[in-house]
């Protein structure tokens, strides 16, 4: 049983207007649980994205059907397709720990573009589809990914510890509490006594939160301040 009109999967000015007005319902939804978490694109982009695209896939299809155009009307869609990566790679950023943030809204974009020429083109059974299934993920499934998936193993440390104790003893005690050492970078101190050194540490237990891991350097024989940074 069709429950949309045929009416309104053509180009006519009441499938134009509701076009436009699911693709800034289902993109609204997308844009919302994202802003609310203050990631890099966020409400007002989802919509533009997802309105754009919707407006790109129209343009087509009236092209086809009033222009008397044979060619192939998937065509502008497919540029959306590739065009929107430029617009994700502006929300990519590489932190000062060399972790990379941003891709979940990149991805998020480019959905949101797809799901507008879903729109656009009055597929509006698998848009609405599309925004309830990219709500529970980019929302729903955040917890989930923050608390199994993404708990990050790297751990850079500044130590400061007794010049009298000998730094293999202070890497030995790390290495026998599970942790790999990927990078070692000695500072100048210029207090008397008191060594320091930055640590890159790996973190075998991915469960262990930083806190527990800092309290386990803080107790070795000889250190005088641990700080993550």
């Amino acid at each position: 049983m069709n429950l949309i009109p045929d009416y309104l999967r053509e180009i006519c000015m009441q499938s134009i207007i509701l076009r436009f007005i699911l693709a800034v319902l289902c993109s609204g939804l997308i844009g919302l649980s994202r802003g609310k978490r203050h990631h890099a694109a966020g409400f007002r982009t989802h919509l533009l994205v997802c309105v754009g695209a919707a407006s790109v896939m129209m343009i087509n299809q009236y092209i086809c059907e009033f222009l008397d155009y044979n060619g192939d009307m998937g065509r502008m869609g497919a540029q959306v397709i590739s065009g929107i990566g430029f617009l994700g790679a502006g929300t990519i950023l590489v932190t000062g720990k060399k972790h990379i943030r941003g891709l979940t809204s990149a991805a998020g974009l480019w959905a949101s573009a797809c799901m507008g020429l879903a729109v656009g083109i009055g597929f509006y059974e698998a848009a609405v589809i599309m925004s309830i299934l990219l709500f529970i993920i980019l929302s729903c499934l955040e917890k989930l990914d923050e608390k199994y998936i993404k708990t990050s193993a790297d751990l850079t440390v500044y130590i400061e510890y007794d010049s009298k104790v000998l730094f293999s003893r202070i890497i030995r005690c790390i290495r026998d509490n599970g942790w790999h050492i990927n990078d070692i970078e000695q500072l100048n101190n210029s207090v008397d006594n008191v060594n320091s050194l930055v640590l890159v540490l790996e973190v075998q237990d991915r469960t262990m939160k930083h806190g527990e891991s800092l309290k386990h350097i803080s107790d070795i024989p000889g250190v005088l301040f641990v700080e993550e940074i």
